[in-house]
């Protein structure tokens, strides 16, 4: 029985935009190539565009040899994922034409495989030729290929003051603003980029106690810039994170409240202790950051935890924002028991054995009565559920806690639970989760120290 690789990739010049496909078929034992095909296919989304890349690969397969064995190489992430089976099909304009690439051989006899990009060159390529053959009103053909317009188009540089930077480097960065590695920009939507940029490796380094209020480790006036660029960074949900055929998705803005009395002495802090209020540097960080956002003017509601600390932030941004708060019971921070108002080391000295225990495990609970982390992640995952449902294709800004932060970044990431202790958050630092209708989700971070000092 022959086998064949299949290599295809779809692009959007604006993702909906003028959209075209590319796909390759070679001998999987010598590596020739026995077949191209690519089309222009009007205006589409990159994803439908990979969908038509997928069908026209395996098509041009079966004609070389239906009774053959296929093996599907995409640097689509979403796409590679759907018809593996692992991922649901919810959009309207790719379920057709999936369910057609499920027919075109037994699925017995088709793998599929993500490949990074760069890997794809060839059907790459393809895709973008089509794109330039449409726009010049022409049809793509194997033989305009070969005869010298197979190099990848250009990308344009962007625009900007004389002496920015050398025509190379304007290049590499438009790719990199457009999520492509190279050729004509593919759109912000690509599956693939987003899915590698947001794996589950847990990020940050070791932050010891990593659900005590952690402190800044030097407080002080928060630049306007810094803060332009964290609300930028984490306030823009249509900033290519993941595909646009998902729609709209709910993002989830994450603030963590400013600092307390308790925060520089790093003291655990949690729902079990004296609540205390935000001292004057947390009170100049929510100013801070309250600007930032308001330049931004995304966000759409305010959801805050019931403590004192993250309330009283919540109430300086939303005033800054004209808009009111919500409370949210789930979104408060855990109680840690006896060890509230303790230092690390006077938790360590004091009951060495519990800690031990709780740095072992999500389901051990602090000295006392306290909640583990376990309880924790099932309470804000709760909340999370709940919130998504009420404020379903919104950017809606949340006022919580290292802990619950943590968590629903870890849970979005799907990284395990000692990965909280691998995670360093700011007081005042911004994140963001963006939920898509297919229940998957992207992640983006901002918690550079150096826009609180």
């Amino acid at each position: 029985m022959r086998e064949f690789v299949v290599e295809a990739d779809g692009g959007s010049r604006g993702n909906p935009g003028p959209a075209g496909y590319g796909a390759v078929v070679s001998d999987a034992a010598t590596g020739e190539t026995l077949a191209e095909a690519a089309e222009y296919i009007g205006v589409a989304t990159n994803n439908v565009a990979e969908y038509r890349g997928l069908l026209a690969g395996l098509r041009a397969a079966r004609e070389l040899d239906p009774e053959a064995r296929v093996h599907v190489r995409m640097d689509s992430k979403l796409v590679i994922e759907q018809m593996s089976g692992r991922w649901k099909i919810k959009h309207p304009a790719m379920k057709p034409l999936a369910a057609q690439a499920a027919t075109v051989f037994p699925q017995d006899r088709v793998t599929y495989e993500w490949i990074p990009r760069e890997r794809n060159a060839h059907a790459d390529r393809l895709a973008n030729e089509a794109m330039d053959a449409g726009k010049r009103g022409e049809p793509w053909s194997p033989a305009a290929s070969r005869a010298g317009l197979d190099t990848p188009s250009a990308v344009p540089a962007p625009e900007g003051p004389p002496g920015d930077a050398t025509a190379g480097a304007a290049r590499v960065r438009a790719a990199l603003a457009s999520g492509a590695g190279a050729g004509t920009p593919r759109g912000t939507g690509d599956a693939s980029a987003e899915r590698a940029a947001g794996g589950p490796e847990p990020a940050g380094a070791a932050a010891g106690a990593a659900s005590a209020d952690t402190p800044v480790r030097d407080a002080g006036a928060v630049t306007a810039d810094a803060d332009r660029r964290a609300a930028q960074a984490v306030a823009t949900p249509s900033s290519g994170w993941a595909p646009a055929d998902m729609g709209t998705p709910a993002t989830f803005v994450l603030l963590r409240h400013g600092e307390t009395p308790l925060t520089p002495q790093k003291r655990f802090s949690g729902s079990g202790g004296s609540d205390p209020s935000l001292s004057d540097v947390g009170r100049e960080q929510a100013e801070k950051v309250a600007a930032a956002l308001a330049r931004r003017g995304t966000v759409q509601a305010v959801v805050a935890s019931p403590l004192a600390r993250t309330r009283e932030t919540a109430r300086i941004v939303a005033a800054r924002l004209g808009l009111d708060v919500a409370v949210e019971d789930g979104l408060r921070e855990t109680d840690f028991g006896a060890w509230e108002g303790l230092t690390f080391g006077e938790v360590r000295e004091r009951y060495p054995e519990d800690l031990d225990a709780w740095l072992a495990s999500p389901d051990a609970r602090p000295t006392g009565g306290g909640e583990s982390f376990a309880a924790t992640a099932a309470r804000v995952a709760g909340a999370r559920d709940k919130l998504l449902a009420e404020y379903r294709g919104r950017t809606v800004l949340l006022v919580t806690h290292v802990t619950p932060v943590k968590t629903l970044i870890r849970l979005a990431l799907g990284a395990p639970p000692e990965a909280l202790f691998r995670m360093e958050l700011s007081a005042a630092s911004l994140s963001a989760v963006a939920y898509y209708a297919d229940g998957n989700a992207s992640v983006r971070l901002f918690n550079d120290t150096s826009h609180l000092r």
